[in-house]
């Protein structure tokens, strides 16, 4: 009687006799192998670029949300429909948005609870010598730095409290105005003009990843354009007035604060915080109809949402590629097998039984489709960060250029789970559509196959 170690013995010696059999049959028809195998490689690939595409796409997206700051509440002012374009008129002053009082209400209602900072728009024009730059000023104090994740360039610093005790005309700059500005030149200690009033550089913020962004749309701005200056600075000499003229005409807007942050603790309290804050502004602005309330965390949520809705589409879009190599795995090896008749007919006459032939022909699928979903994953990672070169050159050539925004960026990720997941699913798809064929070439009668000519 054989012992169970005799028995190991020729478990192994049998599949590695399956496997040498399954791959020597193989390396005989090597560029067939290749192009059976192309529809995993490229199937996998796929999968493996379009999940980094949409993973890097998520990220950023969030990231953009992120920056706006996922404790935060922000109450912002908003021009009522009815007081948009002005009509014929070719003066008009509207009263609309946030007041003091608001901020005095939302202060004393959070108090110990929230860090509360105002925002107030100002000035009508950025300019410095002959340069002007589409920029907006704000009157703020020095907790915005931290409630917005703001820093400072390595020079320079934000505004202080004793900038608004003594309403100095200090103003910190978005990194695109200093880039504007002060190409050449050291902005620290420099002048710039808003509307009349003279200002000197006192600090440059570090560009804000988010603009342009998802969070740049939701504050329809670029914040690498803001400035910065105290609050009490921005009351004084410009007051509550914006006028803005262009064509002959002039439009006003009186607005006491454009926007105030709540800053909470935890994440945990932003959704009843804003609740709060609603019924808060609801007092003096009843339906909310000049006021609105952005909060970056629930934008947060619904991103993830919504990225995962479309990451599983693409997955399954890509997964398209590799059912059609499972289907042309399928295709070759019911054709293989007719060519291979009489070599079934001769290892069924030695004495292989259809076990062993079964076992034959999955080896040879499953390999087909393991060696594609390696080369595959290759590509695909290989694909995946070449396109964060390839693609600024594609767009800096005079083909492209114009027709692409030249500030594109794609930065893919490449993420373990596709990697593991598409070489799986790649394994799994060489098996299952090996099994009809491998099935079909055991129930061949050996007797027939050796007379097949």
């Amino acid at each position: 009687m054989a012992t169970s170690t005799e028995c190991t013995t020729n478990i192994m010696t049998f599949l590695i006799e399956i496997f040498r059999v399954g791959l020597g049959n193989l390396a005989l028809h090597k560029l067939r192998t290749f192009l059976t195998s192309l529809g995993i490689i490229l199937g996998v690939a796929a999968v493996i670029v379009v999940v980094s595409m949409g993973e890097g796409n998520k990220r950023a997206a969030l990231k953009d949300i992120e920056a706006l700051g996922a404790t935060n509440i922000i109450v912002r002012s908003s021009k009522p429909a009815m007081a948009q374009g002005g009509g014929q008129a070719r003066s008009l002053i509207v009263y609309y948005g946030l007041g003091r009082r608001d901020f005095r209400r939302i202060d004393a209602a959070f108090s110990g609870e929230a860090m509360v900072v105002p925002l107030k728009a100002t000035g009508g024009e950025v300019r410095r010598g002959g340069e002007r730059v589409i920029s907006q000023a704000f009157g703020t104090t020095p907790e915005f730095k931290k409630v917005a994740n703001l820093r400072i360039a390595s020079r320079g610093r934000y505004l202080t409290q004793e900038d608004l005790l003594n309403n100095s005309p200090v103003a910190v700059i978005g990194h695109e105005v200093a880039r504007k500005f002060f190409r050449l030149d050291d902005p620290i200690g420099s002048s710039i003009l808003i509307d009349e009033v003279v200002f000197t550089v006192v600090g440059v913020l570090e560009p804000i990843g988010f603009a342009g962004g998802a969070g740049a749309a939701q504050l329809d701005r670029d914040l690498n354009k803001d400035v910065h200056i105290p609050i009490t600075t921005a009351g004084e000499r410009f007051g509550d007035l914006l006028v803005r003229r262009e064509s002959g005409s002039f439009s006003g807007e009186e607005i006491e604060l454009s926007e105030i942050y709540i800053n909470t603790k935890s994440t945990d309290e932003v959704i009843l915080a804003a609740d709060r804050a609603k019924r808060i502004v609801e007092v003096d602005h009843p339906g909310m109809r000049d006021v609105e309330l952005i909060v970056p965390w629930e934008l947060l949520e619904n991103a993830k949402r919504s990225m995962l809705v479309w990451n599983i589409m693409l997955v399954a879009i890509a997964a398209i590629s590799l059912l059609v190599g499972g289907i042309g795995i399928m295709n070759i090896m019911l054709a293989s097998i007719t060519e291979r008749t009489r070599e079934i007919g001769i290892r069924r006459a030695m004495g292989a039984t259809r076990k062993h032939i079964v076992l034959q022909f999955l080896v040879e699928t499953g390999s087909l489709s393991a060696v594609g979903g390696v080369i595959g994953i290759l590509l695909g990672i290989g694909t995946s960060l070449g396109l964060r070169s390839v693609v600024p050159w594609l767009l800096s050539l005079s083909f492209f250029r114009g027709a692409f925004d030249s500030d594109l960026q794609i930065h893919p990720v490449v993420t373990l789970w596709s990697i593991v997941v598409s070489f799986i699913v790649a394994a799994g798809v060489g098996l299952i559509f090996g099994i009809y064929p491998a099935i079909i070439a055991s129930r061949k009668d050996p007797i027939v196959a050796l007379r097949h000519d």
